[in-house]
């Protein structure tokens, strides 16, 4: 096990399953001290205990990106608790507003695009804010293979808020570089959580939807994508500026 985040401080949004529960814990292993925040507290309890069952040392700040002053309070409360800010990830999104795109509900839309990529600039401002101020640091913004590099039916929505989160992190890259903060874009495909899945579809049948629609064969693992996250945010990555790292097993190839 390597210590790449030994002392230092990770704010993680969506930590309280999936790709940012998994993203919270690959941190906690290597050392970091892990800020997981989220809407729900039971769920961020959850993903505090296993950090601390596993060693680690992890506090639960319940909050939503999507209103500023809970923004700025996540990144107030991690640097309180654990003496800075080194690394944000913004996982914090949803999937919504169903359908053929005429036919697209818009408050659905509204709400997509609220939490999806104005929680996204809002986090981005308030960990920027704090960074620029204190020699810089590292943000890692999880976005989708759908949007710049795959479209398909029924999910115009997801897909345009998704290729907005992609476009507005890279724009944030070139204007924030300057101050000593690099940001990042991981974009995973299908990844074994609840989103890939479809209304109805047992295990055994998105395994075999899986198969015969990802090159390598299955969906991707949420530890996966979190490496991927580590990858960015780590100084071995000190020349990633603005990447859009895809890991789609090959859909987009």
């Amino acid at each position: 096990m390597t210590t790449r985040f030994a002392d230092k401080s990770v704010l993680v949004t969506g930590g309280g399953s999936g790709i940012g529960r998994a993203i919270a814990l690959a941190f906690a292993r290597e050392g970091a001290r892990v800020a997981v925040a989220g809407r729900g507290a039971g769920p961020l309890a959850e993903t505090v205990e296993l950090i601390e069952r596993a060693g680690g040392k992890a506090v639960a700040l319940t909050g939503d990106v999507t209103n500023t002053e809970d923004a700025a309070r996540l990144v107030r409360e991690t640097v309180e608790r654990f003496g800075g800010l080194d690394v944000a990830v913004n996982n914090a999104g949803v999937l919504g507003a169903l359908g053929p795109v005429a036919d697209i509900d818009e408050a659905e839309w509204q709400r997509v695009f609220d939490i999806n990529v104005t929680g996204t600039l809002l986090a981005m401002k308030h960990q920027i804010g704090h960074m620029r101020a204190h020699g810089g640091g590292a943000i890692v913004n999880v976005s989708s293979s759908l949007g710049f590099h795959k479209r398909v039916e029924g999910v115009g929505a997801y897909t345009a808020s998704k290729a907005a989160v992609t476009a507005l992190s890279r724009a944030a890259a070139r204007d924030h570089i300057g101050e000593g903060i690099r940001i990042n874009v991981v974009s995973p495909g299908p990844v074994e959580t609840a989103m890939s899945g479809r209304a109805g579809e047992t295990e055994t049948e998105k395994a075999e939807r899986m198969a015969a629609d990802v090159p390598v064969g299955r969906a991707g693992r949420v530890e996966e994508a979190a490496a991927a996250v580590l990858y960015l945010a780590s100084p071995e990555a000190g020349f990633s500026v603005g990447t859009d790292l895809v890991l789609d097993g090959g859909i987009a190839a």
